[in-house]
């Protein structure tokens, strides 16, 4: 249905994430992937969505003097936010271990923003999802981190893998978000745009 109405449109998703791409199949959206890097800084005064709001609006900045008349550039960029910080992509698997033993036995929340660029105007939505982790014992959290290697992704786990299936006792706001995609927002915000 959105292909249709998006058919004058080129769309441009600047990830790699290949759950983002699936997303993107899964909700019937024609599309071209192209990556640019970008060093992600963000001022230290940021929290939770301010910081993905920030970094999903500034990969969009080596896109902005090369977009055409009918682009819609996507950009997006997902933290976990715990305790009043912020963890992002592990370093290493001991990082992975550590930011796995914050969030055992607690509440946190995956933030997700999503830019829409196109050549005259610019858009970023939002979304937060509550999650909570049951008491993760050592163990568990050094199994997953060896099998599952979750570098490339925020908070050191995916909520759609062993341990998402294990760990998850309560989740408040949209699943797809933790996966990296608040697909809703996505999906309202091209239909404003293309019946625009």
């Amino acid at each position: 249905m959105l292909s249709e109405k998006l058919k004058d449109y080129n769309i441009i998703l600047a990830s790699g994430s290949p759950r983002r791409h699936q997303f993107f199949k899964e909700l019937d959206i024609n599309f071209k992937v192209d990556v640019r890097p970008i060093e992600e800084v963000f001022p230290n005064h940021l929290k939770a969505e301010e910081i993905t709001n920030y970094l999903a609006a500034l990969k969009a900045e080596p896109f902005k003097a090369s977009l055409q008349e009918k682009d819609i550039l996507i950009t997006s960029d997902t933290i976990v936010w715990h305790n009043n910080e912020q963890l992002g992509k592990p370093k290493d698997a001991a990082d992975a271990i550590k930011m796995l033993t914050k969030l055992s036995n607690s509440w946190h929340q995956v933030a997700t923003s999503v830019c829409f660029t196109s050549k005259n105007k610019q858009i970023t939505e939002s979304h937060i999802t509550k999650v909570k982790f049951k008491a993760l014992s050592l163990e568990e959290i050094t199994y997953y981190v060896e099998n599952y290697k979750p570098l490339d992704k925020a908070g050191a786990y995916g909520i759609q893998e062993w341990i998402g299936l294990i760990a998850i006792e309560e989740i408040i706001g949209s699943y797809p978000n933790v996966v990296g995609l608040p697909t809703h927002l996505v999906y309202k915000t091209l239909l404003t745009i293309a019946n625009a």
